[in-house]
């Protein structure tokens, strides 16, 4: 486990968080780049720069900084969610898949990563695998959730009619 930021560390953290949630981008970068250089690979620094980049749809360096956080934390399942979707963002989407496949087993509760399979095997034109890993992500959260996520998802556009009878 990594050790907790300190101040005035955290604050530039909350503070970018804080900037990030009320969608200021700008604000959120400068206050992370008060960070010292200590703690820039810190996995709360990567967890709030990766959000960052994607609420400024910066594909390339939330990859980056997935990738980072894959190797800092391999045992949480957020970088390689997130990670993969960065991928499947820069139409690399059989790298994406190829990111989870290998990974989704170490996290039986997580229901995001078979649900993200299913986008990418949708989209890769592998409907009854894209199906299979519907299943089993409705397994784990149930299909009010799946639905409600599915309904409107453009990666599972071929499912469409199937996820609203669910």
């Amino acid at each position: 486990m990594s050790k907790a930021l300190e101040p005035p560390d955290i604050h530039h953290l909350n503070a970018a968080e804080g900037w990030l949630g009320l969608g200021n981008v700008v604000e959120a970068e400068q206050e992370l780049e008060g960070l010292s250089a200590e703690v820039r690979t810190h996995p709360e620094v990567l967890r709030v720069r990766y959000h960052l980049y994607e609420k400024g749809k910066q594909w390339e360096p939330a990859a980056e900084t997935a990738q980072l956080l894959c190797q800092v934390l391999p045992e949480t399942p957020f970088g390689w969610i997130h990670l993969a979707y960065a991928l499947h963002e820069l139409k690399r989407t059989r790298e994406a898949y190829d990111v989870l496949i290998p990974v989704v087993d170490r996290f039986p509760e997580d229901y995001v990563m078979p649900y993200n399979l299913a986008c990418y095997s949708c989209q890769m034109g592998n409907l009854e695998e894209a199906r299979a890993w519907l299943k089993k992500s409705v397994s784990l959260v149930g299909s009010g959730t799946i639905k409600r996520m599915a309904s409107t998802d453009p990666d599972l556009h071929e499912l469409r009619e199937e996820i609203g009878r669910m």
